[in-house]
């Protein structure tokens, strides 16, 4: 697809035109995204000459030449690559040097501004959950260190639970109670968070069935950062009737504070909620 606006790109050079800014959003897989829709959405409605695309990208230690070669002027990544985002960054602001991982990257005159709006984005989601202050997460990747970090900052007991020990290293530094399945035992939890791929592109649970049934006997909420399915994590959590989210609000949260930083705060935080939470009800940008 990058291609095909490379090649609008170079013509629109040679006609001397004004040209559109460009957004995109990166991942292995990508096709499933619905940050396109709600970007796009926002950009139309509020008239803001700009278009966003998506950008299947299978080597993270190439984001960063993909980015220039494409004249970007920002982008969201999405696994496995925000890791490799905070790398491919000149800068990086806020929270996303705390935690090294990166899914907003901005381009300032040449450079590449990074951030981090996944963590605030998933405590916009969780609000409903009331007062949280016991969390299992599931998984050690980037999206772990985000939300892990947000946690211990809002005071919030963490635990983490990964297949292998090696991964679990940046959480020990943290102070926080860290796991392998061969270690974990379970206790009660306010909310259970799966931030590993499972069930995105297979039917696979986060951890073997008979942990994760343990772990969801003894929880309030379930929350997966997957959004747009019917997680097989999130199927059980709903045979067990337990109150549960997909991601679906942690990516409204992170887009409406991405945008923010796409636009320069040219448009206000209210209108792009507004609009972004109309593009989740529709298909087609009229």
């Amino acid at each position: 697809m990058y291609q095909t606006y490379e090649k609008k790109f170079q013509a629109s050079k040679t006609k001397n035109i004004f040209m559109k800014k460009l957004f995109a959003i990166f991942g292995d897989p990508v096709e499933h995204s619905k940050s396109p829709l709600m970007h796009n959405y926002v950009f139309k409605k509020l008239h803001y000459d700009a278009c966003y695309t998506r950008v299947h990208l299978k080597d993270g230690t190439k984001l960063r030449d993909t980015f220039f070669n494409l004249k970007l002027s920002g982008a969201n990544i999405t696994v496995p690559h925000k890791e490799a985002a905070f790398k491919a960054c000149d800068e990086v602001r806020g929270f996303a040097l705390k935690v090294g991982v990166v899914n907003t990257i901005v381009n300032e005159n040449g450079k590449l501004i990074g951030y981090n709006t996944d963590a605030d984005g998933f405590m916009f989601a969780i609000k409903d959950f009331g007062d949280i202050k016991n969390i299992l997460v599931i998984g050690a990747g980037g999206t772990s260190k985000a939300l892990v970090s947000r946690f211990l900052q809002e005071d919030i007991k963490v635990t983490v639970l990964n297949r292998s020990e090696n991964r679990l290293s940046y959480f020990k530094t943290l102070k926080c109670t860290c796991h392998t399945w061969d270690s974990f035992k379970t206790t009660k939890y306010d909310l259970v968070v799966n931030t590993t791929s499972a069930g995105l592109k297979d039917e696979e649970l986060p951890a073997p069935k008979n942990l994760i049934e343990n772990i969801l006997n003894n929880t309030s909420f379930v929350a997966d950062a997957i959004y747009g399915k019917l997680t097989p994590f999130l199927k059980l959590a709903q045979d067990k009737k337990i109150t549960f989210k997909d991601g679906a609000d942690m990516l409204l949260g992170q887009g409406i504070l991405a945008n923010e930083l796409f636009v320069n705060h040219k448009l206000k935080q209210e209108d792009i909620k507004i609009q972004m939470q109309k593009s989740f009800n529709t298909t087609i940008i009229s």
